[in-house]
């Protein structure tokens, strides 16, 4: 049974630091690509980070360089996204996704490419 479990989402202040996990089931964990995408109301999920199925190439969007870390454990069966100094645009639903090919992220439309899909857990970063 395919199922990829987030958590670690919650309320924090700007400038905190917040740290997500998934729990995947995946079959062979190694053979996928995983990353995390976010969404808030009205807008598209956008993709946050992205770690190859070795972990050793790893994508991150613009707004998020030098602040977010994304790794994975091929032992645990594990991704985890290490957020620190987040801002209030940071905040938003959390996804962890899974795909069969990293180019899948890079994509026009990637959440169309993803093989499997977490539910979310949810970040709010407020004063």
């Amino acid at each position: 049974h395919v199922q990829l479990v987030e958590s670690g989402g919650g309320l924090v202040e700007p400038g905190d630091s917040l740290r997500l996990s998934c729990a995947a089931s995946l079959g062979t964990f190694s053979d996928y690509a995983l990353g995390w995408f976010r969404q808030v109301p009205r807008k598209a999920r956008e993709v946050v980070a992205a770690v190859a199925h070795d972990g050793d190439v790893k994508y991150y969007a613009d707004s998020v360089k030098g602040r977010f870390t994304i790794s994975r454990d091929n032992t645990a069966n594990t991704v985890a996204l290490e957020m620190t100094n987040l801002k209030i645009e940071d905040t938003a639903n959390y996804y962890c996704a899974a795909s069969n090919a990293y180019y899948s992220f890079f994509m026009d439309t990637p959440e169309n490419h993803m093989n499997h899909w977490g539910k979310g857990t949810a970040v709010t970063v407020s004063s």
